[in-house]
């Protein structure tokens, strides 16, 4: 049967078919108002600045207690791929993640019930010979200003001047330990610490999870005009990205047990703290070592007779930056991070400085991210009239 849409108005010959109607554009008010068909310069400017202002806003407002949150989102992204392998073998992603958040606790758990007592022990160590490290600190600063003064003249280095850099060279070791301690034991320091403790592993088992999902989620988000672009530049993050954080993990871990070990072997009171300290410390570029190697020869000067003891501490020290630089770095990390150290170490500082410890967790990915958009936008400048243009 012919459609009534189809019979012209005479009744006559059949009129052409009509044409897809098009949808009405919204209507505001009494008024209709044209509906866009394409997004505006402006409205993608807006909607990026937007995005980075209300950032910035919330990193401001809630970084006292974002850091658990952003522990647990560093945990999930480490340990998304070893899930991942876990599901591949038939286990459900729930029981996979909830396998790997407690492979973590126990492996930290583990690492607290070895070595706590002896760290204990050590810190007692350090608190007891404070008053000794402060009297040769004395010395040494009194005998460096003698020569001085006998080099230079009294009119340049008098005796006011000797004893009072002598006087405050003793008391620099007890007012660092005493900020050290009052850091520790104030009530704001042990709520965070309690916090990473207890809301950190729910969190994290939780984003674990559910991480195919939010991934998926977020990448529904993204405009389509830009989609292919953002997926190609995040992948290229992910890859920069995890490459640092796994391998710089595998260093730091190696390093803290070594120092640790071989400064212990060595003889040195507080070699297992020095020795992890300065292994922990690695992730920062140059300095865990310096930081290591300086107190570490400090304390030997200050414990040793002989020259014998500080040229074992030494030869461990050096032996362990030629471990890092020919052997462990190539290894884990080799070609594949493409973050300057100079970089790291500025977006750590800039990180701390800007919002604290939320601000060193931060620092690396966001360092990352700036990096890969830099040499994108290199790249497209590059090809640019704006640089292939004549003069």
């Amino acid at each position: 049967m012919t459609s009534i849409d189809t019979i012209p108005p005479d009744g006559g010959a059949q009129a052409a078919p009509r044409a897809p109607q098009q949808p009405e554009p919204p209507a505001i008010g009494p008024m209709l108002v044209p509906a866009p068909s394409k997004a505006t310069r402006a409205q993608r400017i807006a909607l990026g600045l937007g995005l980075l202002v209300t950032a910035w806003i919330t990193l401001q407002l809630f970084a006292s207690v974002l850091a658990p949150f952003v522990a647990a989102a560093v945990i999930a992204y480490a340990l998304d791929p070893p899930t991942t392998d876990l599901t591949r073998l038939g286990l459900g992603r729930g029981v996979a993640a909830l396998l790997m958040i407690l492979a973590l606790l126990a492996g930290v758990l583990l690492f607290a019930l070895l070595l706590y007592p002896l760290l204990l022990s050590q810190i007692g160590l350090l608190v007891a010979r404070i008053p000794q490290y402060a009297t040769l600190l004395q010395g040494w600063a009194r005998e460096v200003l003698t020569d001085l003064q006998a080099k230079f003249g009294p009119d340049v280095v008098n005796d006011k001047l000797r004893d009072l850099v002598s006087g405050q060279a003793a008391s620099m070791l007890s007012i660092l330990l005493s900020t050290i301690t009052g850091l520790i034991g104030s009530g704001f320091a042990i709520f965070n610490v309690l916090s990473l403790a207890v809301v950190t592993p729910v969190v994290g088992f939780y984003l674990l999870r559910d991480w195919p999902r939010v991934v998926q989620k977020i990448d529904s988000w993204l405009p389509h005009r830009y989609a292919e672009v953002i997926r190609a530049q995040a992948r290229e993050v992910d890859r920069v990205l995890s490459a640092w954080v796994r391998g710089q993990a595998l260093c730091c871990l190696i390093l803290a047990g070594y120092y640790a070990v071989g400064l212990t072997i060595a003889g040195l009171d507080l070699g297992l703290v020095v020795g992890l300290s300065a292994g922990i410390l690695s992730f920062i570029p140059y300095v865990g070592s310096i930081t290591g190697g300086v107190t570490a020869i400090g304390l030997a000067l200050a414990q040793f007779p002989s020259w014998h003891g500080l040229a074992v501490v030494i030869a461990v020290l050096v032996s362990g930056q030629v471990l890092e630089g020919y052997v462990i770095y190539p290894r884990f990390l080799g070609d594949r991070v493409e973050l300057p150290a100079v970089w790291v170490i500025f977006a750590l500082f800039a990180g701390g400085a800007a919002f604290g410890f939320l601000g060193v967790m931060l620092a690396v990915p966001v360092a990352a991210t700036i990096g890969v958009l830099f040499r994108f936008w290199l790249r497209r400048y590059l090809r640019s009239p704006l640089y292939l243009d004549p003069p």
